[in-house]
């Protein structure tokens, strides 16, 4: 039974399934490493294939930022 329908499976769920485990392991990541414990929640419980994620990377936890301090550490806003 699971081997026929196996092959029936849709294609696009392995490429978004990865694509969400990416985006949800980098933000988990960056959430526990600067202390947000209600977005690490947040992200652990809800999967948004990766949407939300990339919000919180760019907008909150800003780890695309190029702004760069002498030091080469990221300035804070």
């Amino acid at each position: 039974m699971w081997g026929t329908n196996f092959f029936r499976f849709p294609a696009f769920i392995i490429p978004v399934a990865v694509w969400s485990l990416i985006w949800t392991g980098l933000s988990l990541w960056h959430a526990a490493k600067r202390g947000d414990r209600p977005w690490f929640i947040f992200f652990l419980l809800v999967h948004t294939a990766g949407i939300i994620e990339i919000i919180y990377l760019l907008f909150v936890a800003k780890v695309f930022s190029t702004k760069k301090n002498s030091s080469g550490k990221r300035k804070k806003s």
